[in-house]
């Protein structure tokens, strides 16, 4: 319902203009905002123009394009100046309550806030963009080692808890491999509860509390991913703020820097490419190289921004590196567990990614070939992800072969309509069908779009 208002002026017709937008952009933009801030309401395509002409917007729709257009013009907006009055909607930066000291105390105050968060929190955390995005990546970089981390009060904690925590998280991880989405999410948060309280009620020694803390970060990266992989970017920020003081205080800089990692993936994705880059590369920057194998997903990170930023060059020096580091032995210590999913295969997939993104449709077409085959049959999200990528090359090419990339993406389709959740892959279906538009005429690619109707259709 909206209330009509006399307007102070046409200040939003200004601003659209500024920005270049229409009102359909305007409106595709807040849906995307709003999904990102994990919130239901969506706008219909032409409801913005009664905004120009006059109309109050129901709430929260006030706050949102206040705070949208405050990110694109980095300046302060309020709905005052669009000439309308506020809406009950409590905004607040996705980092609230997370600019907490590098200490043990400020890691667990990080992890709480998390792990306590629950339906009574009427807040809607915006996404962190620009700048504020890679604060909390150079405050990792240079923060101060947390010296001990034992907790002398409570009943003893024995070591067998300690390690059934970490088997249980394993677990957990080899599910979302399966399964993908938001599903998992819920559980994560349930496992992050229980390791919450045991930081705080247990007794147990240094080296005890660096393994609790280290297994809350893993806990809160995985549960950003879940959020991330479902839309849920500013919830995932969130996820990934409190996962980045637990690391910090495990002591455990490749855990830190694979968080980075993630956090770039999503910045990459939500097109803030030079942020993409940032993260990616103080990931490198704070990594000691200990693993081969962190090396390589912390460098396929790196050339995953890059080739958003077609920046071909160094992102082909990045997939080198990575190829190279895959192929060196472990270091004394070992891999860490969770860079299991890193293998030949996955290293070829994510190069395939970028090749796609450089337009280089050999290149791409051979990396993406290379990880099907050496994964062999599957149904997971990443084989959904290969199949649909390999499926853009054959439409994108200079002579499309329609039918290679029918077959791909059919496959693709099946798998995502089955057996996987994973809304950021439906994503790249629905960027196919648009690769797709100018043949949608022809029968193979008219049963194709609407074999993919559906899924569409549910996800958005």
């Amino acid at each position: 319902m909206t209330d009509d208002v006399t307007p102070t002026s046409n200040s939003l017709s200004a601003i659209l203009a500024t920005l270049g937008w229409s009102c359909e952009h305007l409106a595709r933009k807040l849906n995307g905002y709003s999904a990102a801030c994990s919130l239901a309401e969506r706008v219909h395509i032409k409801t913005p123009y009664k905004w120009i002409n006059g109309s109050q917007p129901a709430a929260p729709w006030p706050s949102l394009i206040a705070a949208l257009l405050t990110e694109e013009l980095g300046r302060p907006i309020a709905p005052a100046e669009l000439g309308w009055r506020g809406d009950p909607t409590l905004l607040v930066p996705a980092h609230a309550d997370l600019a907490l000291p590098w200490t043990a105390a400020g890691s667990l105050r990080a992890v709480r806030t998390i792990a306590q968060a629950g339906p009574m929190d009427r807040r809607v955390f915006l996404l962190l963009m620009g700048t504020a995005a890679t604060a909390p990546a150079h405050d990792w970089l240079i923060a101060r080692a947390v010296d001990d981390l034992n907790h002398p009060d409570g009943s003893p904690l024995p070591v067998e808890i300690v390690e059934d925590v970490d088997e249980i998280t394993s677990r957990l991880r080899r599910m979302d491999d399966r399964l993908g989405g938001g599903s998992l999410l819920a559980l994560v948060g349930e496992q992050l509860r229980y390791v919450t309280g045991l930081i705080e009620n247990r007794r147990y020694g240094d080296s005890v509390g660096r393994r609790l803390h280290g297994s809350a970060a893993e806990l809160l990266r995985l549960g950003g991913w879940l959020a991330f992989d479902s839309g849920r970017h500013a919830l995932a920020q969130r996820h990934w703020i409190a996962a980045l003081h637990a690391a910090h205080a495990a002591g455990d800089q490749a855990l830190g820097a694979n968080v980075l990692g993630f956090m770039s993936c999503q910045a990459k994705d939500l097109g803030q490419v030079r942020q993409a880059i940032t993260l990616a590369e103080t990931a490198r920057a704070g990594y000691p190289g200990a693993s081969p194998r962190v090396t390589a997903i912390l460098s396929l990170r790196a050339a995953e921004a890059y080739a958003n930023d077609h920046a071909a060059s160094a992102c082909r020096k990045a997939i080198d590196a990575a190829f190279t580091a895959l192929s060196d032995p472990p270091g004394a210590g070992g891999n860490p567990d969770w860079c299991y999913w890193l293998d030949e295969a996955h290293a070829h997939g994510q190069a395939g990614y970028c090749f796609v993104r450089l337009g280089d449709w050999d290149n791409a077409r051979k990396h993406l070939r290379a990880a099907i085959r050496l994964q062999g049959p599957g149904t997971t999200r990443e084989d959904a992800l290969r199949q649909v990528l390999l499926a853009t090359t054959y439409v994108c090419q200079d002579q499309p072969d329609l039918d290679g990339a029918i077959s791909q993406a059919t496959k693709a389709v099946d798998a995502l309509d089955g057996e996987v959740d994973s809304p950021r892959c439906v994503g790249h279906v629905s960027r196919l069908v648009e690769y797709l538009g100018p043949y949608r005429r022809r029968p193979p690619v008219r049963d194709f779009i609407e074999r993919a109707r559906p899924l569409l259709t549910a996800v958005a």
